[in-house]
Formats: structure tokens, sequence, C-alpha cells
């Protein structure tokens, strides 16, 4: 079966003379670029210099859409490290306040955490039914469960770390890749205009 998949773009060899005047043949290229808009194909005729151009633009324009939503979910991770980043200080500083022969039953408030940092933690499933709330509405635990929603916390921490270092790893190798492509472009454009200007002075 063929496939009918349509691509952001399709090239397709043509070759035809070139001027008789100059003696030379060469092959001319049809660029199709797809028209979201329009819904179809759109045909132009370059030639090589001109399609490696396009070929050039169109890859730092893919490889930049996927750029700006990693960088859109770095931004958002760095927010979230660093809230959990301040749950945790609050978490230790009411933990060192225990005493150290306490078997791990007395129970202490929490009160600074607000609403949303106690949505952070229930949402991390090792802290899960390790934080309450009172009477008059304030987030408490024993010394067991401070115990545990540290080493929780510090888990979903080291695990958001690893993710973000991935993902700098991966939009680096991205923005090597667009300028490359933008520098590809830069050179033969620059080539394209050297050249014509060589033929020009030669005429």
């Amino acid at each position: 079966m063929a496939d009918t998949t349509v691509k952001p773009y399709q090239i397709v060899p043509d070759a035809v003379a070139l001027s008789q005047d100059w003696g030379l043949t060469a092959c001319d290229y049809e660029y199709r670029d797809f028209n979201r808009v329009a819904g179809k194909f759109e045909t132009v005729k370059v030639d090589f210099q001109d399609l490696m151009v396009r070929v050039g633009s169109r890859k730092a324009a893919v490889v930049e859409g996927e750029i700006t939503p990693m960088a859109t979910r770095m931004r958002t991770r760095n927010a979230y490290l660093a809230s959990l980043g301040t749950i945790l200080s609050k978490l230790t500083k009411v933990q060192a306040s225990f005493s150290g022969d306490d078997a791990g039953t007395e129970d202490k408030e929490i009160d600074n955490l607000t609403a949303d940092e106690y949505n952070i933690l229930l949402k991390i499933p090792a802290a899960s039914g390790m934080i309450h709330i009172n009477s008059s509405g304030k987030y408490h635990a024993t010394k067991a469960e401070y115990d545990g929603l540290v080493q929780a916390v510090k888990g979903e921490m080291d695990k958001e770390n690893n993710l973000a270092q991935t993902d700098m790893t991966r939009l680096q190798s991205l923005v090597d890749s667009r300028d490359d492509s933008y520098s590809t472009v830069t050179n033969i454009m620059s080539a394209i205009s050297d050249t014509r200007s060589n033929l020009i002075g030669n005429l």
C-alpha cells in the first residue's frame, strides 16, 4: 500500500537544462511545502542552492518547534523544584525540633505550610497519608511521619533533577542543531551572493 502520509515538505528532482548561453546543465527542483491553512501542498520551482536554503530553514523551524515547549517544561520543572525545596526546608525544621529520644508518636504542626504546598505533598505517592489537617485547619504529623515526608520529598527532588538533567542535555543538542542549520543557510546564502557577484563582474 502506498504511503499517503502528508509530510511537512517534499523534494521532487526534475532534470532541466540551464541557459544555453552558459553551456551548462543542472537539476531543477520542486519544493512542495504543505500549507496547513489551505490544506494542500504548494509547489515552487527552485535551483539547488535555493533548495538547500529552504531545507535548512525548514529544519531550523522544526527544531525551534521542539525547543519552545521543552524550554517551557523546564521552567515549570524549575518552579516545581523550588517549591519542593521550600517544603523540604519547612519539614526538616519541624523534624529537628523533636527530642532525640522521641519514640515517633509525638505530633507537631507546621504553621507556615501553604495550601499549595500541601497539595504538592498529596501528589507525591511516597508522602501519601503522612500529613493531616486538624480541626483548626493546621497541618500536622508525627515524628515518624515527618521522617517519611522528608525522605519522600528528597526522592521526588532527585527524580525531578534527573529529568531536568536529561532535558538540559536534549535542549543543548537541539540548540546546537538549530544553530548549525542557521549557519548552513547563512553560508549558502553568502555563497550564492558571491557567485552572482562574480558572474555579474565577468559580464
